[in-house]
């Protein structure tokens, strides 16, 4: 992307950005080329609010406001046992982080099969090795896949996109910080309208196929040839 899409999304990240977040949102330019722009400033919004706006694929236990935001593999499982023995952890019935399967990635990947699910929307394996969903382009596909397909919830980008951001949410949670997000979306989506001419969110209409000028002159010539002999 050019200085005017970066100048134009540089308010997202507080009027300043980092190169690590410069690295992340190009990985998701990348894996969202071709898409519709409503569906690209979508899919970064999302990646800005997973990440606390760092754009860089992040453990489960990672929040903006955490102190350690690079944990070691047990100091995550160690506090998602304190969360899950304090009974934080609404709904959980089994503890899937034991074994290795806690979240990673843009959009937190949690549990075997779905890291096996996600290997497929990657193109690597990671249930052979769980910690390539941390590499911001294969995060970055996971995302991009996950939000196609529906593989999240269920729902998926073209159910709401383009016209509406706020809905599109339940792609990945429900309605949680949905208006939020919505709007970082909108700003996303001036910045890649300024960049460059984004792949259309409709379909273009077919071309109209070209006149057959022949064949209409030898019908106009016949038809007036016929009516000399009438």
């Amino acid at each position: 992307m050019n200085a005017a899409f970066y100048s134009a999304i540089r308010p997202i990240f507080g009027g300043k950005m980092t190169q690590s977040q410069v690295d992340g949102v190009e990985a998701i330019l990348a894996a969202t080329q071709g898409l519709p722009v409503s569906w690209r400033a979508y899919v970064l919004a999302t990646a800005h609010h997973e990440t606390g706006g760092g754009m860089q694929p992040v453990k489960e236990t990672v929040f903006p406001w955490s102190r350690n935001k690079t944990p070691s593999d047990a100091q995550v499982i160690a506090t998602l046992d304190r969360a899950f023995k304090a009974g934080k952890l609404k709904g959980v019935k089994t503890p899937y982080w034991r074994d290795g399967w806690f979240g990673r990635g843009y959009v937190q990947l949690t549990h075997k099969r779905n890291y096996a699910a996600a290997s497929a929307l990657a193109g690597v394996d990671l249930v052979k090795d769980p910690t390539l969903a941390l590499d911001p382009g294969v995060a970055a596909r996971v995302l991009v896949g996950g939000m196609k397909s529906g593989t999240f919830t269920g729902k998926k980008l073209s159910d709401y996109l383009p016209g509406d951001f706020v809905g599109a949410r339940r792609i990945v949670n429900g309605l949680d910080a949905a208006e939020k997000i919505a709007e970082t979306a909108r700003q996303f989506e001036a910045a890649l309208m300024r960049d460059s001419v984004p792949a259309p969110d409709y379909p273009a209409a077919p071309a109209p196929a070209p006149e057959n000028w022949p064949a209409k002159l030898i019908a106009a010539v016949a038809a007036f040839l016929k009516g000399l002999r009438k």
